[in-house]
């Protein structure tokens, strides 16, 4: 099947799909590996999303909800004949949690859980400084302090200045989403999270409780904003991932 929205092998064994939602800056290729270390039966579906990748040209979007309407838009048809899992990290997890809003909505398949990582809970206020538009030499700090950001891009200057106008759009719609009350989810969630993620704290990523009237486990690791990519982390990270996906086979 072909998508603009989205990337990944076609799976013939499957019997789950996980979609899998970039963070701020990134893009599909974030999860490329992960079908080899997930059950056989899980087709990974990474979201390509406007502003990077193949959809360079395109203008990122700045805001999750019209960007989830658009998501739904674009797979409802071919995506979501099987049973499926949303994943989302950073600014992929107010994603994934506002498209599963938004399929709730237009009365659709919805996922069996939703699994996020490195973001506060959705009603819980960004308090910092608002990042978007600090000037070039702070926000190529920020890029710094997270860490997740290729190398090359502090290397070359022209090559920083093609992606930065995406990488700005991804913070504004993190730091600037608006959080609009609605009843729980009924499905469960369940959170990873690290101990230094300079992106929230464990108080700030305990809420996404009150996001669901299923079940909700909060799970902490060492390491900082991308803990999932530590050599000695990733393939704890994947194993739990791993055993929440086998629940629904």
């Amino acid at each position: 099947m072909k998508n603009d929205w989205i990337a990944g092998v076609e799976n013939p064994r499957a019997k789950l799909r996980l979609f899998c939602f970039p963070f701020a800056g990134g893009g599909a290729l974030a999860y490329r590996t992960w079908p080899e270390q997930l059950p056989p039966e899980v087709e990974v579906c990474s979201l390509r999303l406007p502003g990077r990748e193949g959809r360079l040209r395109e203008a990122p979007y700045r805001e999750a909800a019209p960007l989830a309407a658009a998501i739904a838009s674009g797979i409802a048809e071919q995506y979501l004949d099987l049973p499926f899992v949303f994943y989302g990290h950073s600014m992929g997890a107010v994603v994934a949690f506002e498209l599963a809003r938004t399929l709730r909505r237009r009365a659709t398949p919805e996922p069996l859980c939703l699994l996020v990582s490195g973001r506060r809970a959705p009603q819980v206020p960004f308090g910092q400084k608002l990042r978007s538009n600090l000037p070039k030499p702070e926000f190529i700090e920020v890029l710094r302090h997270y860490g997740g950001t290729p190398e090359i891009l502090f290397q070359e200057d022209e090559l920083m200045d093609l992606f930065l106008p995406t990488m700005r759009a991804d913070f504004a719609l993190t730091d600037e989403y608006v959080y609009a009350p609605e009843a729980p989810l009924d499905y469960p969630i369940h959170v990873f999270h690290s101990e230094e993620d300079p992106a929230a704290t464990r108080d700030e990523a305990e809420p996404w409780r009150e996001q669901t009237s299923g079940d909700f486990t909060l799970r902490m690791f060492p390491g900082g904003h991308f803990f999932f990519n530590d050599a000695a982390t990733k393939p704890i990270f994947l194993g739990e991932m791993a055993g929440k996906l086998e629940a629904f086979l």
